[in-house]
């Protein structure tokens, strides 16, 4: 018989990720594997269509030699961390297609169209 307190603590407890997350909002499941442990997961995350808050609006950056979504992240959000917003602002997955070609212009999504919000 097993204690369900014990099936409790066992469990890596599944976060609620802050709004700031690309995970935020995203369902979890959980595994149970063959041997009847149970692994929580994030469920697939899709790329938005449209951005959740309307007061976003997306301004055109060209991108220079040597340019990542981090560092672009930084200069106009203040932090690397955001990078996910250009890559979902630009509809990608694979970040260096955003960047690889010099001259591309992408967006990048800023509160009101102004630098660092």
């Amino acid at each position: 018989m097993t204690d369900d307190r014990l099936l409790d603590t066992a469990l890596p407890a599944v976060t609620n990720y802050p709004r700031s997350s690309r995970y935020h909002g995203v369902e979890t499941a959980v595994h149970t594997t063959a041997d009847g442990r149970e692994v929580p997961y994030l469920k697939r995350r899709l790329i938005p269509k449209e951005p959740a808050d309307d007061t976003i609006e997306n301004v055109p950056h060209t991108v220079s030699v040597g340019e990542r979504l981090d560092l672009l992240a930084h200069h106009y959000f203040g932090t690397a961390a955001p990078w996910w917003r250009i890559a979902d602002a630009n509809a990608i997955v694979d970040q260096r297609e955003l960047t690889d070609t010099r001259g591309e212009r992408i967006s990048i999504p800023l509160p009101g169209g102004g630098p660092h919000g």
